[in-house]
């Protein structure tokens, strides 16, 4: 029991001081380490060198490639102009009385086009102002509408997003990102639709009026911007090259080789999801450098800096979070542990891999990180669980994605702290609608889909 405590201590100080502001490349490898020692008086070194940095490199490993093609496509988006001209076309055309699903929908096809939800925050928020402020709508509420567009249904639930969250499932369980589509299709359109309706009524019961400092937020020229097909082509390569190489041309090639040792004595079932969204995102940056040739010139190489330094900490903060996971897991007590969250949902494995995802992701306050821990330390254990009842790679896949976008959003999730921050709003005057859209929906989400998954299976 002892153990127990001392993990359910490393994990609350490590949602505290994260929240405090802490460096996580300092906290997760002290807070794990000094369970090793107060836990079991284990060797703390070992357990640094063998198991901590063992997993956080082998995370970077598989996964800086997304990181980094993903931070990249986002600035080239950002410096060209293109991300704010795709959502200055949204809005207009939708016009200011429907400004909310306006915004939704503007962050909405920016994050499944796979640019970074930090950008699309940046980009969205000044026309996200002037919009409110022209309908007569609380500012307030702001915050709420882009993280329903941008933290939600893009980040988890639709098929084929090139987000990391949809992304780390596939090594695990030999999937695409185009799992079970039809389920994630209609946990999105649940999430959308519940989280526009609750917007539009609180609109209604603040009545007009967009706050206290009503000036007018400035927006960007139009001089030297791309037109607005010119701006969306590359978000739909992004799409289109994604199925192209998970359906068409990976499955083409002969990868027999893949089983060799120097390859790592795999197949491409556990590759194509991640070779496909590589392949994808490479294309499509080429073909948004070239569209936007003359916007970038002088700018370039600044711009491919900046988006592979943009790349360094999300990936370095996710990896050491799996480093902490592999350390805890280490620990006989999390074996204790591990039983309860395997038999939390009785004889349906789909409960306790929502279980364990959403608690892990509340903890950590991220969603990719909470995912990490769930899967490196119980994949292996809720794949054969899977198996056993007869239930599809693919459904694991969608319910572990979606149930990682839930507690994600807590207080001390640096998503919602810097869109706070960037919209000049505080926890106490914007968290209550962000909670209700990124944190109570996606939860009622989340049931639904494992209802449906359960009685019909992937689809």
């Amino acid at each position: 029991m002892t153990g127990i405590v001392i993990i359910a201590l490393a994990l609350a100080a490590l949602m505290y001081l994260a929240y405090r502001g802490i460096s996580l490349l300092l906290l997760t490898p002290a807070l794990a380490l000094m369970a090793v020692l107060l836990a079991e008086g284990g060797p703390v070194l070992a357990s640094y060198t063998q198991v901590f940095m063992t997993a956080t490199g082998g995370f970077i490993i598989q996964f800086f490639p997304l990181f980094l093609l993903g931070a990249v496509f986002g600035k080239l988006m950002e410096v060209s102009g293109s991300a704010r001209v795709l959502a200055d076309g949204i809005i207009h055309r939708l016009g200011p009385q429907r400004a909310i699903l306006a915004v939704i929908l503007c962050c909405a096809v920016m994050t499944y086009g796979g640019v970074s939800l930090f950008v699309v925050a940046f980009a969205v928020w000044p026309i996200a102002a002037a919009l409110f402020q022209e309908a007569r709508l609380p500012k307030r509420l702001i915050p709420a509408t882009i993280a329903l567009g941008a933290f939600t249904f893009t980040m988890t639930a639709l098929p084929g997003t090139p987000a990391i969250q949809n992304a780390i499932p596939m090594p695990y369980f030999g999937t695409t990102p185009f799992a079970a589509p039809g389920l994630g299709v209609i946990s999105a359109l649940l999430m959308l639709g519940l989280g526009w309706a609750w917007l539009e009524r609180r609109a209604r019961a603040l009545g007009p009026g967009y706050g206290a400092d009503a000036d007018q937020e400035a927006r960007a020229a139009g001089g030297g911007q791309p037109s607005l097909p010119v701006a969306g082509a590359p978000l739909v390569l992004v799409l289109m090259l994604n199925v192209a190489f998970t359906f068409l041309l990976i499955p083409m090639l002969d990868t027999s080789y893949l089983a060799k040792p120097e390859f790592g004595e795999t197949d491409i079932g556990a590759l194509r999801g991640v070779w496909s969204v590589i392949a994808a995102l490479t294309l499509a940056s080429m073909a948004l450098v070239a569209l936007n040739w003359a916007r970038l010139t002088g700018k370039l190489q600044d711009t491919l800096d900046a988006g592979a330094k943009d790349s360094l900490k999300p990936i370095f903060n996710t990896a050491s979070l799996v480093g902490f996971g592999a350390v805890i897991a280490s620990l006989a007590a999390f074996g204790a542990i591990r039983d309860w969250v395997v038999t939390a949902g009785g004889d349906n494995p789909l409960i306790s891999l929502a279980i364990g995802t959403s608690l892990l992701a509340g903890m950590t306050g991220s969603a990719s990180g909470g995912m990490s821990i769930a899967l490196s330390t119980l994949g292996e254990t809720y794949m054969q669980m899977g198996q056993a009842a007869g239930i599809s790679p693919d459904l694991l896949h969608r319910v572990t994605a979606v149930a990682t976008g839930g507690l994600d959003a807590l207080p001390h999730n640096g998503a919602v702290i810097t869109l706070l921050t960037i919209c000049g709003l505080t926890h106490r005057e914007a968290y209550k609608d962000i909670a209700v859209v990124a944190v109570i929906i996606p939860l009622i989400a989340l049931v639904v889909l494992i209802t449906l998954g359960s009685f019909f299976g992937s689809f």
